[in-house]
């Protein structure tokens, strides 16, 4: 007689985050969240936390740190009266700001720190005193207010990685007076140089990592500052670049899909995106178009940029 093969568990009909408990009450018993997540139709994003496996292949990498951090509410317990504030970097993805080259830790404030065995291995504990001012509520979490995210940021980042989040903050409407004065009463701390240096390079017009990286690029290879997001007309109408040297009628552009908010851009966006360079071409403009890849060969960076001015 033909054996027949064995029916895969199934999942609970609702939701997409589940803690063991709520699995056991759905009725899957310890062998069976095994199975799941030997088969894939589970991922264990942490300890007792666990995500639809079809919902956790389609996330972007972006999105993916964001469930960790909610997998940590959900697997905890947290709610907003929780007696701790998600900080650092974790606070700082809750506020949508971008960050580069970060790990997926959570970070969270506490008043007392507990032992790193309570937290857990993929949670980082601070316990820099913080006003209440300071916490705020997004959705059902406390997270750092957007000041007191940057600041702690930048206290723990290298500075291009802080220069990134700084210029997204201001962007979104971060205080200025606010990080100075915080910046001011940490004197002599270990990092706040690294603050000071972002905060006075910074700039809120950069609308990608990828421009911020650009820009920090320039100044540290020395090459002439072009202006940033400038706007120039043409047949076709009037566009932004993302930074030009107006006079010499050459335009840097970085592409990279960040820019495009983690998507691949359409084929809409680059049929746009080409009829634009080719009218801005024909009343003379030269583009100097960078990815990911080339900020990272930077002596070929300099040579492409000293060539297009020289032309």
């Amino acid at each position: 007689m033909t054996q027949l093969p064995a029916l895969l568990p199934q999942l609970p009909a609702t939701g997409n985050l589940w803690r063991t408990d709520q699995l056991h009450a759905g009725g899957l018993n310890s062998r069976a969240i095994r199975h799941l997540v030997k088969s894939g139709g589970l991922v264990r994003l942490r300890y007792g936390c666990y995500i639809r496996g079809c919902l956790w292949e389609k996330q972007s990498p972006r999105v993916r740190s964001l469930q960790l951090i909610h997998a940590h509410a959900h697997g905890t317990l947290t709610t907003s009266t929780g007696n701790f504030v998600y900080s650092h970097t974790s606070a700082a993805r809750l506020h949508g700001l971008f960050l580069w080259n970060t790990d997926d830790l959570v970070h969270v404030l506490l008043r007392v720190r507990p032992s790193s065995e309570r937290l857990g291995k993929d949670v980082r504990g601070h316990t820099r005193p913080y006003a209440d001012a300071e916490a705020i509520t997004l959705g059902r979490l406390r997270v750092t207010s957007l000041e007191r995210t940057v600041v702690d940021c930048a206290l723990m980042l290298e500075y291009r990685q802080a220069l990134v989040l700084v210029d997204h903050a201001l962007r979104l409407g971060a205080d200025l007076e606010v990080i100075n004065a915080a910046a001011d009463s940490l004197a002599g701390r270990n990092g706040v140089r690294n603050l000071r240096r972002a905060l006075a390079n910074a700039d809120s017009r950069a609308e990608s990592a990828g421009e911020t990286l650009t820009r920090e690029l320039l100044v540290r290879l020395k090459l002439p500052l072009p202006e940033a997001q400038v706007e120039v007309q043409s047949r076709v109408g009037r566009h932004r670049l993302d930074f030009a040297w107006r006079e010499k009628k050459v335009a840097l552009e970085f592409d990279g899909k960040v820019k495009y908010f983690d998507y691949e851009p359409t084929g809409e966006v680059l049929y746009q995106e080409r009829r634009r360079e080719k009218a801005l071409t024909e009343d003379g403009w030269l583009f100097v178009r960078v990815e990911w890849k080339d900020l990272f060969l930077e002596h070929e960076f300099k040579n492409r940029i000293l060539a297009a001015l020289r032309r």
